[in-house]
């Protein structure tokens, strides 16, 4: 039942093509691939989630939204508890062409002003049409979007469908906090390290060390957002001996120490009452 009620409302978004949709939800649902004709927002208060696309895999921390362009193929994946997922699913107009940010899958900071008018729109259900005085409002966020939205989070790993790599990034995956090196992991497939490195180049455009930092980072973020653990035990869990090359390489991607991104962005700002309603 629930599963096509989803399948339903994914369906519902786009059949308005002038209207702003809106959907926020608390269970868990099962997605499997696909596209909408109009750009997704989407912010997962008090957690945190995973966006796959055809080709990467993004993750969406805390304090963070998703931005998902008009027919994009993907799916979310919640792997870390999560109050609500809020989506607004905004109307294309002739316009958006004219700003890049519209036609790029990211994920942006949230700020308090942003953070304030998606919640405003928490008993807001279905199609807003033009016609309803609430599609100013939304309007005027999406059109602020890209004025506030310059720093995307630099961080995403790129996946594929290759039948001799999908293992090899499953492999990596599940042993992220062990000593991995073209070697041993070659090895471990009976692959030499040329043509391990040849496949990474060639299907992904990207280094096996390249792929193990980005997937250990993305680790990394789940772990300070989602647990307990210290910044050191962080590091020992994501395969790095050292905590200063832990701490410089998380810097180096993120813009942040560790210390400092687990403390500023793991909670939600307090907001007014007016606005929590």
């Amino acid at each position: 039942m629930e599963n096509s009620l989803t399948q339903h409302i994914l369906e519902d978004v786009d059949v308005i093509p002038e209207s702003t949709y809106i959907w926020h939800w608390k269970t868990e649902h099962r997605f499997s691939f696909h596209k909408h004709n109009k750009g997704q927002l989407t912010y997962v208060e008090g957690g945190a989630a995973f966006l796959y696309t055809r080709d990467k895999t993004y993750f969406l921390p805390a304090r963070h939204y998703m931005w998902v362009p008009a027919g994009v193929e993907h799916y979310f994946v919640h792997r870390y508890p999560a109050n609500y997922i809020r989506n607004i699913y905004f109307f294309s107009d002739p316009t958006d062409a004219n700003d890049p940010f519209y036609s790029k899958t990211g994920i942006y900071p949230v700020s308090n002003l942003l953070l304030e008018m998606i919640l405003h729109t928490a008993n807001w259900d279905g199609h807003i049409l033009p016609t309803d005085k609430r599609f100013t409002f939304l309007k005027a966020m999406k059109e602020m979007l890209p004025e506030i939205s310059a720093s995307p989070l630099p961080i995403n790993l790129p996946t594929t469908d290759h039948p001799r790599l999908q293992p090899v990034l499953r492999y990596i995956q599940e042993n992220l906090a062990e000593n991995l090196t073209l070697e041993s992991v070659g090895h471990h497939f009976n692959l030499s390290e040329r043509t391990l490195t040849r496949l990474f180049r060639n299907t992904m455009d990207i280094s096996f060390f390249q792929y193990l930092k980005l997937a250990r980072m993305i680790r990394a973020l789940g772990y300070l957002l989602e647990t307990r653990k210290s910044v050191n035990e962080i590091a020992w869990d994501t395969g790095y001996n050292s905590v200063s090359a832990f701490s410089n390489t998380f810097y180096k991607l993120i813009g942040k120490r560790p210390s400092e991104f687990q403390h500023k962005d793991h909670k939600e700002p307090d907001l007014p009452p007016d606005i929590i309603q």
